[in-house]
């Protein structure tokens, strides 16, 4: 299979677990405070996989100035977007708890919730294709870490789309498409950089991972926390140590 196809394909997967956790937020009913448990979970997830396998190697591919300037970068193009994003509905994108706004009381929100939604995933499945150029081959532990993050984040803001009024077919049509494009986004990222100078590539990792750390800071976290309870924290570091273990086994 052409490396290119492998990028699309895994891509494709990791964006798929947006819809499976969709399914379970519309087929059942899932209590508040288990939804900020498997988002803890998630978060504790991603912080690994981008502290270890992504700025940590793209330190080591490419060096620092390139690895910290391209991890600013992305946090800062991140925080903006979101900014615009958040004034035109889409701040609680991700919240169970009835705070998205319906189509009813902000006019446009449901585009913006669908174009932040993708916002939120293009870093991740961008860093699955670079795994390619990197190492000829898709990090299982990164893999590993977005589809297990992103069925909470599937779960979670379909609970908040369900209760905003929105239909099924808008649902399960916006995470059919990010799924997709999710698959774009790798093939994209493995082709526009294959052969690329390390630099460059350390500096487009780095700024996926910056990314990343704004969107769990803007609205992953905030989510994990909606219901707090004791062992919040405690779910958090599970969710790393997970990760870090697939990492170490997997390197």
């Amino acid at each position: 299979m052409p490396m290119w196809l492998q990028a699309l394909w895994w891509g494709f997967v990791g964006g798929a677990a947006l819809l499976l956790g969709a399914f379970v937020a519309w087929r059942w009913r899932i209590p508040p405070k288990a939804i900020s448990t498997i988002m803890a979970f998630g978060a504790g997830v991603l912080i690994s996989a981008l502290a270890f396998e992504l700025v940590d190697e793209a330190a080591d591919g490419g060096g620092l100035i390139p690895t910290v300037s391209g991890f600013l970068t992305g946090a800062v193009i991140f925080v903006a977007a979101n900014a615009v994003l958040a004034r035109k509905g889409a701040r609680h994108r991700k919240r169970s708890s009835g705070r998205q706004k319906s189509e009813s009381e902000q006019p446009g929100s449901g585009t913006a919730i669908a174009v932040g939604a993708l916002l939120d995933g293009v870093p991740e499945s961008l860093v699955l294709g670079l795994g390619l150029v990197t190492a000829g081959a898709v990090s299982p532990a990164m893999l590993v870490a977005v589809f297990i993050s992103n069925v909470p984040e599937g779960l979670s803001s379909s609970a908040g789309m369900k209760q905003a009024g929105r239909s099924a077919a808008y649902v399960f049509g916006v995470w059919s498409v990010i799924a997709v494009l999710s698959g774009v986004s790798a093939a994209a990222g493995f082709l526009l950089l294959d052969g690329a100078p390390d630099g460059l590539i350390a500096f487009i990792t780095a700024l996926a991972a910056g990314a990343i750390l704004a969107m769990l800071s803007d609205s992953m976290i905030p989510e994990a926390f909606e219901n707090d309870h004791m062992l919040t924290g405690l779910t958090t570091a599970l969710g790393f140590a997970v990760a870090f273990t697939v990492h170490s086994i997997g390197g």
